[in-house]
């Protein structure tokens, strides 16, 4: 198999290959058997349009965007480049895979919505965000419908995985390392394993899907009852005591409320795993913080 089924016959191309994400695609198309082509800093640059049209070409069938500014704090001082690599550089990769005609997978993010709802947000709740991150992703969003491409656009949050920087590692560092912790009990949301969110998306390339979908884990829950359930999970005696985000404020506001919708999803690939049981997996590989 050269390539994912659903996507035209051609290269695959990995953009961000070594973030937490890339990482999770990266093992499941080398366990799959399917030939990929790592893209990464220095030698590719997403906001740089020779390297988009050094490296898609009309023989690439299947591009997967990995690459993002994550630092949701870091984006209020430096707006300008989340939305560079978050925007202006996604709209260009769009749009290059518009002039080849090959399929885009990108990845979107619950912090494109106010988080003031009181019910999952849908695929086509408007985008809102309250802050210089959500901005960044959300005009990437915007570029990406304008481009005309063949894409699946899939919004995930509250990531982790066994390697990286994520709340789980480090929680479980944390853990490992105080008698007590404050964590954020009244910010609401669905976990998502890395691991699990490279195989649902896979599944939905090579089933045909196109245009927006949500992908979590199953269930939802506070930052507070996803670390007890690490702790749980990793047999510390840490004593886990909840806060309010006003106890623990951070540069960027955070939405209170961003349960997405998975039903679209659910329809397709059937129930999604719950996020206790994707976080269980997890911690079996977790690797030091």
């Amino acid at each position: 198999m050269n390539a994912p089924a659903a996507s035209r016959a051609g290269r695959t191309l990995l953009i961000g290959s070594r973030g937490m994400l890339g990482r999770a695609w990266a093992e499941l198309l080398d366990s799959r058997g399917i030939p990929f082509e790592p893209l990464d800093r220095p030698d590719f640059d997403l906001t740089t349009p020779h390297s988009l049209v050094e490296r898609i070409d009309a023989s690439v069938g299947l591009v997967i965007n990995c690459a993002a500014y994550t630092d949701v704090d870091g984006a209020e001082q430096a707006e300008a480049l989340a939305t560079q690599i978050n925007a202006t550089g996604v709209g260009a990769l769009a749009r290059r895979c518009a002039e080849v005609r090959c399929l885009l997978v990108h990845y979107g993010t619950d912090y494109v919505f106010d988080g003031k709802a009181n019910r999952p947000y849908t695929v086509d709740h408007p985008r809102a965000p309250i802050g210089a991150y959500g901005r960044s992703k959300a005009l990437g969003e915007e570029q990406l419908e304008a481009s005309g491409c063949a894409r699946l656009l899939i919004r995930t949050s509250w990531l982790y995985a066994p390697w990286g920087k994520n709340f789980v590692r480090t929680i479980a560092g944390l853990l490992a390392q105080r008698p007590s912790l404050r964590v954020v009990n009244d910010q609401r949301g669905r976990p998502t394993s890395a691991q699990h969110l490279a195989r649902a998306s896979l599944a939905l390339v090579e089933l045909g899907s196109r245009g927006t979908f949500h992908v979590s884990d199953g269930g939802e829950c506070t930052w507070y009852d996803f670390a007890t359930a690490i702790a749980a999970g990793t047999h510390h005696a840490c004593r886990l005591e909840p806060c309010t985000t006003q106890e623990f404020p951070r540069p960027a506001p955070r939405p209170a409320y961003s349960v997405l919708d998975v039903e679209r999803t659910e329809a397709v690939l059937g129930p999604l795993p719950s996020w206790q049981q994707n976080l269980s997996a997890v911690l079996r590989e977790l690797s030091p913080p």
